[in-house]
């Protein structure tokens, strides 16, 4: 008898797609994910079939149906700027006081870099700049400081080839001045299914047992690039310090609305919620960078395949 799956995809997925929205786009996927006013909130990256991404909020009563898609409210690019000119993506959302700060990429002129944005109502929008400059993405920040300094994930990618795409932690006084970077969560290499080439999902959920992390790792096949997800547990007060790392991934592209798509074989996650009874995970995510969908978890199994299956976060 197989194992049952961690994460249990919704029977109804895709729950939102292109032509759910009031006006015709290309596609719709990677929302970050927050509980806002009692109602699941979605920000849906939606592609133009100008090749433009923008950033549209959605809302709904039960976090599967009866999607509320407002195309003018959300955040939409500065094209008239060197950071936003080919649109902005892939956001994370972080409660911090009162305020929701989204960390989204901005594709510049000069390539993909991380920004930072923040709002009380998904309204209005106040920009508060970059981040991390290109070539950098797959970003979120803790919701609390440690040692008095907030904490960033992000992903850089190396200029020479072969030196692998690796999750990175670094440090800010003030949410603009960033240093003391580090590589926390290393590709492995090899036959692994995520070597050379990892990067961070949803922002990091705190638990009993430390911070929750999810993880894309991209496996090049002869058919191409497969995106499947794994765990890593973080220290509470030591976000530097690896407490536990899956060996397996977790969720990997297998039904056809993940298998076909812009990029076939793509699962992307940027949110996740953890509901009211404090075990049920509503991890929401892209399929195949053309549709969105949801699946479902028990943080307590979660945290239990992490006891059984640690793994080394070395490069090797």
């Amino acid at each position: 008898m197989s194992r049952p799956e961690l994460f249990r995809r919704y029977e109804a997925n895709p729950i939102v797609a292109a032509a759910d929205l009031p006006h015709t786009v290309n596609a719709v996927f990677n929302p970050g994910a927050i509980e806002f006013d009692g109602r699941t909130l979605l920000l849906l990256r939606v592609e133009h079939r100008t090749g433009i991404s923008s950033l549209v909020v959605a809302t709904s009563e039960n976090g599967f149906t009866g999607w509320d898609i407002d195309a003018a409210r959300g955040l939409e690019p500065d094209t008239d700027s060197l950071e936003e000119r080919w649109g902005i993506e892939d956001p994370r959302i972080t409660l911090i006081g009162d305020e929701y700060h989204i960390v989204y990429t901005a594709f510049s002129a000069f390539g993909p870099m991380v920004c930072l944005a923040k709002t009380r109502d998904f309204v209005t929008f106040e920009r508060l700049g970059v981040l991390q400059p290109p070539e950098d993405k797959d970003a979120a920040l803790f919701p609390t400081t440690f040692g008095g300094r907030w904490a960033l994930l992000h992903r850089p990618a190396p200029a020479m080839a072969g030196l692998g795409r690796h999750v990175w932690l670094s440090f800010s006084p003030d949410l603009h001045h960033w240093g003391d970077a580090q590589v926390l969560i290393a590709a492995r290499k090899g036959g692994a299914w995520d070597a050379n080439h990892i990067g961070l999902g949803p922002p990091p959920m705190l638990t009993e047992d430390g911070w929750l992390l999810c993880y894309h790792g991209v496996r090049q096949t002869a058919s191409g690039s497969l995106y499947r997800l794994g765990l890593v547990l973080l220290d509470r007060d030591d976000p530097t310090k690896i407490l536990a790392r899956g060996s397996e991934w977790i969720l990997g592209p297998h039904y056809p609305y993940e298998q076909f798509g812009d990029v076939p074989g793509a699962i992307f996650p940027c949110g996740w919620i953890l509901r009211e009874d404090g075990d049920t995970i509503h991890l929401y995510y892209g399929a195949a960078d053309s549709v969105v969908c949801v699946a479902e978890a028990s943080l307590a199994e979660l945290l239990s395949h992490l006891e059984g299956h640690q793994g080394s976060s070395e490069l090797s």
